[in-house]
């Protein structure tokens, strides 16, 4: 009989969880339906997201990031919240050559400071706000287009489309993460926050 497990636990790397803090410097709803965000100094939280904001809801539409399914498929949302970090943002701005770069303008619902990498938290890291919310990471978000259309808009580039494309590449794994809401209440502006990282390994 051929052996089910023909790789040892041994031969994966795992590193273990560790905590960090942070915290919140800034707070931001999209009331309207554009993704585009604006600042507000606390922030609710239901188990279908953000209520009223753009990505909010239980469930979401597929997108060019689930090719698996047709376009437009119904699916669980497990993007309600989008986190930004403004050393990361500043980057980007870096990068591009911009004077600076508002969260706003990626529709970012949460700025988190203090938290080295936030780009980089793995899937499945929890975030307790000290007001008793809890948010559960799903996964880093990838720059697209329409985020780097907004960039060029808001910062009067001369060419959007060119900024869009840029945008693109040089804002990856520098745009922060999605996440979805664990456990609900309200954030407000300030909060500490302690993150919970899981173990980690490659598969």
């Amino acid at each position: 009989m051929d052996d089910l497990f023909p790789r040892s636990l041994h031969d994966f790397s795992i590193q273990p969880g560790k905590r960090l803090t942070g915290r919140v410097a800034g707070l931001f709803v999209a009331p309207e339906r554009d993704f585009v965000t604006r600042q507000v100094t606390s922030l609710e939280t239901r188990f279908g997201g953000i209520p009223g904001d753009f990505h909010g809801g239980p469930t979401r539409r597929s997108t060019g990031r689930e090719p698996w399914y047709p376009h437009g498929t119904e699916i669980c949302n497990d993007r309600q919240v989008s986190i930004v970090a403004p050393d990361e943002l500043a980057e980007i701005a870096r990068r591009m050559e911009l004077p600076d770069l508002r969260p706003e303008w990626l529709g970012a619902n949460l700025m988190i400071d203090g938290v080295p990498h936030l780009s980089m938290l793995p899937a499945g890291t929890l975030m307790f706000f000290a007001g008793g919310v809890t948010l559960k990471v799903d996964a880093q978000n990838h720059p697209c287009k329409a985020a780097g259309r907004a960039v060029g808009k808001h910062a009067s580039l001369p060419d959007i489309t060119a900024g869009s494309l840029l945008f693109t590449t040089v804002a990856k794994r520098l745009r922060g993460i999605v996440a979805w809401v664990e456990k609900p209440g309200t954030i407000q502006a300030g909060e500490t926050v302690s993150l919970r990282l899981p173990e980690q390994w490659i598969y």
